[in-house]
């Protein structure tokens, strides 16, 4: 299962979207193995599009399991990073365990108390938020508590990075698994969420624009809903099979 970062480019400085897990041996906590080659490492990865951590202006957390924020300590408290309150305060009950490691809860409460190191978001009482020109935060309504996803407004429409909304392209929304409605996505396993209220927190990023960006899965072509093509490199690109 891939764990991607989303690199928003165009503006005045680049923003990344999770920052992936700290370590890898940290996933042998939820019993999971986990690996990371060279090339697939941070600095490298940034390298490929011009860009280093230092270039970064936002860094936003979807959530904050720890496969998607454990390098947030890599950037300077100098450096921004989004994330909305009320899963920052469920990482911080311990209600969950391990999947909300320890060392990142305490690295966002110390970014917490630090001057313009945290941008603290109260989406489900706000209502979206933007964070920068084209690029707007608001509550997932699913997968944790405290999700958020962005919309990115690009050349061919709106992008739609949703963090774990959506886990499997394929299993979820192509052929969803045990679903004989039409139109009707398959929730995750993994939600605090009713099975109601997941499956309409999708149909709702279903709807938001014309790519959706998963971090578990490749980027997905959208029209009326539904999935139409998917993407490998970049959004905007060239969509290749549904599958």
């Amino acid at each position: 299962v891939p764990t991607l970062g989303h690199l928003i480019l165009g503006g005045d400085r680049p923003v990344l979207v999770d920052t992936g897990v700290r370590a890898p041996e940290m996933l042998e906590r939820l019993g999971m193995r986990g690996f990371r080659a060279a090339e697939e490492e941070l600095d490298h990865q940034l390298a490929l599009h011009g860009v280093t951590r230092d270039d970064i202006g936002l860094v936003v957390n979807t959530h904050l399991h720890l496969d998607h924020c454990g390098q947030d300590h890599l950037f300077p408290m100098s450096t921004p990073v989004v994330v909305n309150r009320r899963e920052l305060e469920f990482a911080a009950s311990g209600l969950e365990g391990a999947i909300y490691a320890p060392e990142e809860v305490k690295h966002l409460i110390d970014r917490q108390h630090t001057p313009g190191a945290l941008w603290t978001l109260d989406l489900e009482l706000s209502g979206p938020v933007e964070l920068l020109p084209g690029i707007r935060a608001m509550a997932a309504g699913g997968h944790t508590e405290g999700s958020l996803m962005l919309t990115v407004e690009t050349a061919e429409g709106t992008a739609c990075i949703c963090g774990d909304l959506v886990y499997n392209v394929h299993d979820q929304l192509v052929e969803p698994l045990f679903q004989p409605g039409v139109n009707e996505p398959a929730p995750i396993g993994y939600t605090p969420m009713s099975r109601r209220a997941e499956a309409g927190a999708i149909k709702h990023a279903l709807g938001l624009g014309a790519f959706l960006l998963p971090i578990h899965d490749w980027p997905a072509r959208v029209e009326g809903g539904r999935v139409v093509g998917r993407l490998r490199d970049a959004v905007p690109g060239a969509p290749d099979s549904v599958r």
